[in-house]
């Protein structure tokens, strides 16, 4: 969070209460259609258990979220559809990226996506499964890491002018104990240097093992990296000798939805 977040929660009356609302949801959206337990919530957002469900049912009341009776989760609710249904004619570019991300997944026989920068997060937008049998399923629609983490989030990352990883780090001190010491500051930063060069983002693995994932930052008009196509799949199916086509492809398939976002905007 910056420092203008921070300023304004300590400023505005119940921007904290807003704050921790605003949490809720980004973790309920994230779980998607199995939601999630008011003891899992309360974990993730750091709230105690009381706050959280106070929060919930206030929430509930203005159909932000819904809760089964039976099995005590919380999902999204209708109001979400119809806001997002209004902001997706602004933000949404997932209309005009399909056809590509299929066309990758199709190519590349591997299953892939299609990311947004949300913050210091991605949040995965489209999935197509690509025709290789055996896959991998640490992505899927709704599903959040911070920036650096998965491929798609490395990339952009990546191409993020240096001041602005330079705030992002500072920023989450805690990535290597997370997520592992190949996240720790100065490994994360040896491997953005690697993207750079090589134009994609490589993931070996460290999120889960034996699932590798390639990532290619897709910009905005004025050359922001806003967007993020990725491949996710088996080691074996990501060797030396497969590595570089399935990057030209991936970079190629970028080149051309930066190009059509451009044109569209």
């Amino acid at each position: 969070m910056d420092n203008t977040a921070r300023s304004t929660r300590r400023t505005v009356p119940g921007a904290q209460s807003i704050a921790r609302a605003a949490h809720l949801l980004r973790l309920v959206t994230s779980a998607g259609a199995d939601g999630m337990t008011v003891a899992e919530l309360a974990r993730r957002s750091g709230l105690t258990r009381p706050t959280a469900h106070r929060l919930l049912t206030a929430l509930r009341h203005e159909g932000l979220v819904d809760q089964d009776d039976r099995a005590g989760r919380w999902m999204p609710g209708p109001e979400l559809y119809l806001m997002g249904t209004v902001a997706a004619s602004r933000y949404d570019v997932t209309a005009i990226a399909r056809d590509i991300v299929r066309s990758l997944a199709v190519r590349t026989e591997e299953s892939a996506f299609l990311s947004v920068r949300r913050g210091d997060e991605t949040v995965c937008l489209l999935r197509e499964e690509g025709s290789f049998p055996i896959r991998s399923f640490v992505l899927s629609e709704g599903v959040r890491f911070p920036l650096g983490v998965a491929s798609a989030g490395l990339a952009i990352l990546a191409f993020l002018p240096p001041h602005d990883v330079d705030a992002y780090l500072e920023r989450h001190p805690e990535l290597g104990e997370d997520w592992g010491g190949a996240h720790a500051e100065s490994r994360l930063r040896a491997r953005l240097r690697e993207t750079k060069e090589r134009g994609y983002a490589v993931n070996p693995g460290l999120i889960v093992e034996g699932s590798w994932g390639l990532g290619a930052a897709v910009f905005t008009r004025e050359g922001h990296p806003q967007w993020a196509l990725s491949l996710t799949g088996v080691q074996f199916r990501f060797g030396p000798d497969r590595l570089p086509e399935l990057g030209r492809t991936l970079l190629a398939h970028a080149h051309q939805l930066t190009t059509r976002i451009a044109a569209s905007r």
